[in-house]
Order: C-alpha cells, then structure tokens, then sequence
C-alpha cells in the first residue's frame, strides 16, 4: 500500500510504500508528530487500527466531507466535479465486520482520494463560508473516529443482568417461535375482552378490525389513539405493545446479537441523518429503552459518567438568531421556565409547547396560541425559523449555521414551483401540492436548528474525546476514559472511578468550548446534568 504526505493545497510532497501488515506501526510512529491522515473512508480503516491497539488524534474523512460539500449552497460544485465524482457520492461506509484493512471488491479501490482531497480543499478554500464549513468537515472527520472508538471499546453491559431484567419482566425465555409467558397472559386478556378467541394483535390489520368492530372510533391502533378510548381490553393491549416492542428491540435476541465480552458494541453512522444527526445500523444505540438500561453497568474500579444538555435545540436557535432576550431565558438551567419567568408566557407547559411548534411547525391548538407572544418577545427566533419555513415553501436550499445544507423538495410541486414559481393546475393538484409545500417547510423549518445543534453536539465529542485521552495516561484506549455511547445530546463515558472528578471537569469545560466555535462571544449557556453512576438507569 501507498501512504502520500500531502503538502499545502494537497498536493503530493512525497509517497512511501508500506506493506499491510506494517501500517498499524507506521501509523502509530507517526502518531508521535502533528499529522492529520486523509482518507477515503474511517470504516475503511480505523476499525483495523483500533484492533492493533493504534488510536489517532486527527483525519478528514473523504466519504463524509465530500457528503456535505456536494449539497452545501457554500461549495462551488464545479470544483468538486471530476470524473469519479458518482463513486464517490454513492460510496457507503462499510458494514461491521473482522478488522480488514483491505475488503474485497471494495469500490473505494476506483477512486483517488489524493485527487478528491484536492478537489475538496479547492472547493473549501474559495468557500465564502471557508471558516465554518472547515470546521464543520473537521468536527464530523472527529466524529467518525469517535464512532469508531465507541464500537471498539463497546459499553459495558451486563448479559447477566439484562436477560434477569427480562426474565422479571416477560417470564423465562420462550421457545424459538414462542410467546413469553406475561405476553400469552396479557394475550388471553385481550381476546376475552374482545371476544375474540383467534385475535392476533401483532397483525395491524386484524388488530384495528377487531377494536373497530367493538364499536371503538379509532383509525389506528398507534398506542396514542387506543389511549383516548375507553375498553376493558385496552389497558392490557398497550401493555402488550409495550412488552412486545420490547421484545423485538431489546429482547433475547438482541442481547445474543449486540453483546459479547460484556460490552454492548453498537453500530453508529454520522452525518447519517440528512440534519447530519447521527444514525445507528444496529443495536439500536441511538434508542435504548430505559427499562433495560440497569444493565449497563460499571466494570469494577470504574464508573459511568452521564451528561446531557439541557434544551439543546431551543438554545442553539437562540444562538442562530442571535436572540438576546432569548439568550436570557436560556441562561436559566430549564429555558422554559427562564421564559415564564420572563413574563413571556404564563406556565412551562406553554413555554414549551410553543417553541417546540416554532421549531416544528406546530401552527394549531396550544402551540398556535403561544405563537403571537413567542413572536413579539423572540422577533429574531421566530423570525429566523419563520423565514426558513418559507425557503422550503419556495423550494429553496436551507442551511445549518456553519453551512449543512438541506436536500431540494421532490415531487410535483416541487418541479412545478422550480418550472414556473408557483403551482398550477386543477384544485385537487393544488390543494395536494400546497399540502406538500407546507409539509417541506416544516422539515427546512426544523433542519436549520436540529442541523445546528447536531454541529454543537460533534464539537463537544470532538473535544472531549481529546480531553478525554489526556486525562488517562499511556495505557491504550480501553484502559483510558472513554467515550463509550452517544444519544444526540447525551454522552456516556466510561471512566475509572478515581478520574470521575476529572472527567466531570471535561465534559463542562467541552461543552463550552462548543458554544464558543459555534456562537463566538454571544452569550448563550449550554448547561449540562451530569451524573456519575455505576449503572446508567441511576443518571435519572
């Protein structure tokens, strides 16, 4: 294999041929000095590093920084275009597997990372927004190793206390193709009071024709909806549902699949969401379920130290907007309740319920009541998301505060509004197309703020993994602090229990520092409830 030191601009300054099995040394050698590694793809290769034992501190990933150059309005296109430019749009990461620095027919082998490096740096360097479309690229470089790491390292998770928590809360393990025992009692619940002795509720189909037939007004059978009925075989059916979801999520199976060696290894995708949210292709990392969440445990000597930020999204618009009076209400640890107390609205409830429906679109009821106060006393917030709502009404491209960029509308509407301004045609097209436009501005609505907070949130991972692996010593990565799960705004470290102290310092001290790339000296506060725990259903 060929290691290519790029000089300014990319350019190759020099290449030196490494054999395969000698890269992990060379890497680590290299370690030792400043040095960014630029490559196509970090599935491609950390997950191999990692298992020689080689942590790096830095690397601009190909794959995903090309992602948001192609659809950012603040990249010139032209300089990103190149023959190989497809491949590299429809390169995916790679599934979880043996640490292989070289998967077969892989077709990252037909594309020329040196050359889309320069490409890339090209299009960055006459980008108007160069200074936080580059930070951007770097925080999301950062979070594919954390991605990485968090799979390697794993979260501590007790099968022991996992398949007990089941146990008391199913009955005993069924038999393949079985029903637990609590899910065949609630089940005999269900079809007495319905009278229906073959009823298989986990058929939706047959599970809305039996409740309509008992004379119920529901549609669906969401849990929501059954919820506003009244029946005697209600309240065991949503218990059902319950259980049965957990089942299928985190049951026997789950814990056979995801944990092995005491450690639950999920699968995380950044920038995996269009928002650039993270995403998870297996585990379900990004949704565990607080009912089994006591089997994460500590190993001994060690803890789990919890931290979550409080109100992420609404602060993040109070950043965006620049907001100050709403800067204020969030310089409380519950915004909400700085907004009541501001005089702005009279309970937290409506606080609440009302900036969720500016950031969501939410136009009727409670949330449209709030919207006429929010406005006079938050002009730029509201405006700000206003203003976004009507781009995507318009078909226009939104972006996130360093320079995300939305994915144009599709659909009839959308190309008729593109061919002419507006739509046109008969009512029925134009009712339909008008619905689709409202709904499109509700995504540009909410994408300029969920995409901005999932920027904040990179920023913080990135610095505290550094601040992470300083604290720990010269051991390897798993006898360090580490990060071992992520939740959008909730981090989970694993940490040995004299550090605690430390890391607790850490994780405030990069929660700020994320504010200040993001915000400067516009004084909005990310707060942080921080726990430290053995078992992570103690955080509350």
């Amino acid at each position: 294999m060929e290691a290519h030191e790029l000089g300014d601009g990319g350019a190759t300054a020099g290449v030196t041929r490494v054999p395969a099995e000698t890269f992990p040394a060379y890497v680590r050698e290299r370690e030792g000095t400043p040095v960014r590694w630029v490559w196509d793809d970090t599935t491609r290769w950390y997950p191999a590093l990692l298992a020689a034992g080689v942590r790096i501190e830095r690397c601009t990933d190909l794959r995903l920084a090309h992602a948001i150059l192609r659809r950012s309005p603040f990249a010139d296109q032209a300089l990103l275009a190149a023959d190989e430019t497809a491949g590299w749009d429809a390169l995916q990461p790679v599934p979880v597997a043996e640490p292989a620095l070289f998967p077969p027919a892989d077709p990252a082998d037909r594309l020329d990372p040196v050359a889309e490096h320069a490409r890339q740096q090209a299009a960055l360097c006459a980008s108007p927004r160069r200074q936080g479309l580059g930070l951007l690229l770097a925080a999301e470089s950062s979070g594919a190793l954390v991605a990485a790491e968090m799979t390697h390292t794993g979260m501590p998770w007790r099968a022991d206390v996992h398949e007990r928590l089941l146990t008391d809360l199913l009955g005993p393990r069924p038999v393949p193709g079985g029903r637990p025992a609590e899910l065949e009692r609630l089940l005999g619940e269900i079809r007495e009071a319905f009278a229906a002795p073959a009823l298989n509720p986990d058929s939706p189909v047959e599970l809305l024709r039996t409740v309509q037939h008992a004379g119920l007004p529901v549609g669906d059978t969401r849990s929501w909806t059954l919820e506003q009925v009244d029946h005697p075989g209600i309240l065991p059916l949503l218990e059902y549902k319950k259980l049965s979801r957990l089942l299928a999520a985190n049951g026997w199976s789950w814990l056979d699949s995801w944990v092995r060696e005491g450690r639950f290894r999920a699968t995380f995708l950044p920038g995996g969401v269009v928002t650039g949210r993270w995403a998870s292709s297996g585990g379900g990392a990004l949704s565990v379920p607080t009912q089994i969440r006591p089997a994460a445990v500590a190993d001994d000597g060690w803890c789990l130290v919890v931290a979550d930020v409080a109100q992420l999204e609404p602060r993040v618009l109070a950043g965006i907007s620049a907001d100050t009076a709403m800067a204020e209400a969030a310089r409380a640890k519950d915004l909400y309740q700085g907004m009541v107390d501001a005089g702005v609205v009279p309970g937290r409830a409506e606080a609440k319920v009302g900036i969720l429906g500016a950031m969501y679109g939410g136009t009727r009821g409670e949330s449209g009541r709030m919207m006429p106060r929010l406005a006079r006393r938050y002009p730029r917030a509201i405006g700000l998301v206003e203003e976004a709502a009507r781009a995507g009404e318009r078909g226009e491209v939104v972006h996130t505060l360093l320079g995300r960029g939305s994915p144009l509308p599709t659909g009839a509407w959308a190309q008729r509004e593109a061919e002419l301004g507006e739509p046109a045609g008969a009512a029925g097209p134009r009712d339909e197309w008008d619905r689709a436009r409202r709904a499109w501005g509700r995504f540009t609505r909410n994408f300029v703020v969920q995409g901005t907070g999932a920027e904040w949130a990179l920023c913080w991972l990135a610095d505290l993994r550094n601040r992470l692996w300083r604290l720990g010593g010269t051991g390897p990565l798993h006898e360090r602090p580490h990060l071992a799960l992520f939740l959008h705004d909730e981090v989970v470290v694993h940490a040995p229990a004299d550090l605690a102290g430390a890391v607790v310092e850490e994780v405030r001290a990069a929660a700020a520092t994320a504010g200040r790339l993001l915000f400067g000296s516009f004084p909005v506060d990310f707060p942080l409830d921080v726990a430290v725990v053995r078992s992570w259903a103690d955080a509350g």
